[in-house]
């Protein structure tokens, strides 16, 4: 059975205010279903606030017309990250939005809720205790490329979000799939030099070091090596995916049904996660805003719409290789972004088969 997705798209018939996309987002909210559910509620709006001088994050607009539209249906609301620092710096201000701003796990980061998963290393869902609290969910989420994952959207945002700096680094512990075999190693560098997306170095004390956000798993360093120093053991990129289903699924667990809600903003769709606090040229035009109360409908609904025959090469970084297969972030970041989508649908937490309903 199919899920509903709503759309707004950026496209337009005349000069006139109610035809642009802020317009069609006050549109899109009311058809969201959401009154009725956030009444009275305690509802958290979890959305990334972004880092350091990036500029693509959702713009201060869009959210406080999400953040008075859920005032206006009774709700008691307030906007919530991992890392509230600078959100300032963006625009993301009590003054303008109307509704507290609040660290995720404090301001000491120690406020939780521990839950316990068993997936290889992966242990501890230290769920955030302001998210935890919370009656309602909005996740707001920022579509773009990621390098660990291929692509970051509503999962990652909850995934690695919502949780403390024990939970993400246990999630990212699970990335690999290169092995060094240090006897063989001859310190030829002809890995360092094969490799086009500066993923691998050497320490200062010799060890071989792969940065996995980087690495596109294009084998580059193992062929080279001529003392096969180098092995794949497997395409561990996946194993990443999966840890951010398993987070995602522990977390949503402490909502009771239908009290979350997903919108997905696709503007300023960059090859990587606003985590990294820059901000590069688009890859593709911008498409609009999606919402849904079924996540994994929402996430391929989203990835769908990203083509690579829309691809502007001023987004991606000049010399480099992008692959010659998959979807357009799979061949930028060498990750098959649809193995989350695959983890979450497995766990029961939504179908990849969805409707588009356009909100004009």
């Amino acid at each position: 059975m199919s899920s509903k997705v709503l759309f707004a798209s950026v496209e337009y018939t005349k000069y006139n205010a109610n035809e642009t996309l802020p317009a069609k987002f006050g549109r899109l909210i009311d058809r969201m279903g959401l009154e009725e559910v956030v009444k009275g509620k305690l509802t958290a709006i979890k959305m990334h606030l972004g880092r350091n001088i990036g500029y693509s994050t959702i713009h201060p607009l869009f959210v406080k017309i999400l953040a008075d539209k859920l005032k206006g249906y009774g709700a008691k609301v307030f906007i919530t990250d991992q890392d509230i620092s600078s959100a300032r710096t963006r625009g993301y201000t009590e003054e303008y939005l109307g509704v507290p701003i609040v660290y995720a796990c404090g301001f000491t980061g120690k406020y939780y809720y521990e839950k316990y998963v068993d997936f290889n290393t992966f242990k501890n869902v230290d769920v955030a205790g302001y998210i935890h609290d919370a009656e309602v969910m909005i996740d707001l989420s920022h579509v773009k490329g990621h390098g660990a994952c291929g692509y970051g959207g509503a999962c990652k945002n909850i995934a690695m979000g919502c949780v403390t700096d024990r939970t993400r680094a246990q999630i990212h512990s699970l990335e690999g799939g290169i092995e060094w075999i240090e006897e063989r190693c001859i310190h030829c560098e002809l890995c360092i030099e094969s490799c086009n997306h500066n993923a691998n170095s050497f320490d200062k004390e010799g060890k071989y070091n792969v940065f996995f956000h980087h690495c596109t798993f294009c084998q580059h360093c193992v062929k080279v090596c001529p003392n096969e120093a180098l092995v794949m053991t497997a395409d561990r990129y996946k194993d990443f995916q999966t840890g951010m289903a398993i987070c995602t699924e522990t977390v949503l667990g402490t909502f009771a049904p239908g009290h979350v809600f997903y919108i997905n903003f696709l503007t300023n769709i960059t090859a990587l996660c606003d985590c990294w606090g820059l901000t590069t040229p688009s890859l593709v035009p911008d498409i609009g805003i999606m919402a849904s109360k079924d996540i994994v409908a929402i996430e391929r609904a989203c990835l769908d719409a990203i083509k690579f025959e829309n691809l502007i090469m001023q987004g991606v970084p000049r010399g480099y290789v992008l692959g010659d297969k998959g979807h357009l972030f799979e061949r930028l970041h060498g990750k098959d972004p649809f193995v989350q989508l695959e983890e979450l649908e497995k766990r029961n937490l939504g179908t990849q088969q969805y409707v588009i309903e356009e909100v004009e």
